[in-house]
């Protein structure tokens, strides 16, 4: 019965993975599609939020942007490096934490792909107050800082667990 169990769980996390993934993927090509049809000027602008294309050579927000190609390849196989990582992770953990696992995972693979196929990630989401504005992001960023949050929310809250 736990084979059978354990092979519902893994369509799930594949599943979940994959949802991720494709409304990362969706809302990238739908941006870029914009972009290019009102010729780069912002697609959607209100009081608090604008959209509007940028490409982001960095790491989350645009940190660490890198001109050069070795930096950026490095860049790139050390997220690579990760996301196994990650993957080790998610058949190790249970619960909230899994989940948590599995939201950072997709998130990631979203902004991997890009960085493959576009030597950049695109970014859209600007949210602003007044002339304040958070780094701009897009849908696979909101997965990643979501699921860290919640990690980081689990680790605090866990009861501690008693070594032998």
């Amino acid at each position: 019965m736990s084979v059978i169990s354990n092979h519902k769980n893994s369509y799930i996390n594949f599943i979940i993975i994959l949802s991720i993934f494709i409304l990362d993927r969706l809302t990238k090509i739908y941006v870029i599609y914009l972009d290019k049809t009102n010729s780069g000027s912002e697609i959607f602008s209100s009081k608090f939020l604008n959209v509007y294309l940028i490409w982001n050579e960095g790491i989350a927000f645009g940190l660490l942007s890198f001109n050069q190609n070795i930096f950026y390849n490095f860049l790139t196989l050390f997220i690579v490096i990760i996301i196994f990582i990650i993957l080790y992770m998610i058949t190790i953990s249970s619960g909230l934490k899994k989940y948590s696992l599995l939201m950072i995972l997709g998130g990631a693979l979203g902004n991997v792909f890009d960085r493959i196929i576009y030597k950049a990630v695109p970014d859209f989401i600007d949210f602003h107050v007044g002339n304040f504005h958070w780094f701009i992001f897009n849908v696979s960023d909101i997965f990643i800082s979501v699921g860290v949050i919640l990690m980081v929310i689990l680790e605090l809250f866990d009861k501690p667990k008693k070594y032998k």
